[in-house]
């Protein structure tokens, strides 16, 4: 999984799962998962060949260009990625198990933008697994779509998704570190007082000290700026 929030929602499904067993539909609470909601949905596969979107966020929509409620979740594939998408789907309810789908999004006028898709299973009340937890990353500069709907999407990988991943997850990247200003503090000269005077010059961060010590100069020492 590439995107922060994609690892997140498999933290919060992870987290609600009992004894091994998935999560209920009636176990996810949004105020968990608020900052997601736009891009969250929630499939029903009780029939694996046609999944449908049982509410869809608002972000998925708008770059889908429709409402997606109601519709089906293959609509938007490509048609030789929807045999594998439903193997997928059905491995991941009977097994309990999450899956990441990577795809590349194209529009009407060929503009594309990689995507990511995470699905995680859920029951409904008694009975095996038959709706999915979603959410779909699009990754990338929006911009690129010029505003048009995504029309397509093909398939480009899949992965079952090891919950041990979560906690794994890479972090954020680090802020730069500030840059380093060279010193603008005037040298520093030293004068020992002896037959012949000798000059050293050296800046501040060569140590004073260390200098004087290893000279073993007598006493009589003055620093001039």
């Amino acid at each position: 999984m590439k995107h922060r929030n994609s690892h997140l929602l498999i933290g919060y499904w992870s987290r609600l799962r009992r004894d091994g067993q998935i999560p209920d539909q009636a176990d996810i609470d949004p105020r968990g998962i608020k900052r997601m909601l736009p891009s969250v949905f929630i499939l029903d596969a009780h029939d694996p060949a046609c999944p449908t979107y049982r509410l869809a966020g608002t972000l998925i929509c708008e770059r889908f260009g429709q409402e997606l409620r109601g519709t089906s979740f293959f609509g938007h594939w490509e048609a030789a990625a929807r045999d594998t998408l439903q193997l997928l789907s059905a491995r991941a309810l009977a097994a309990k198990h999450a899956i990441c789908l990577s795809a590349i999004g194209t529009t009407s006028h060929c503009a594309t933008m990689e995507m990511e898709t995470v699905l995680a299973p859920l029951t409904f009340g008694p009975g095996a697994a038959r709706r999915f937890l979603g959410i779909t990353q699009f990754l990338g500069d929006a911009t690129s779509l010029a505003g048009r709907p995504i029309t397509c999407e093909r398939l480009t990988g899949s992965a079952a998704i090891h919950e041990s991943e979560t906690s794994s997850r890479p972090s954020e990247p680090p802020s730069a570190a500030p840059a380093i200003r060279p010193s603008h503090r005037p040298y520093l000269r030293l004068v020992v007082s002896q037959d012949k005077a000798a000059a050293l010059h050296f800046t501040a961060g060569n140590g004073v000290g260390k200098l004087i010590s290893a000279l073993d100069i007598a006493p009589a020492i003055r620093l001039v700026r």
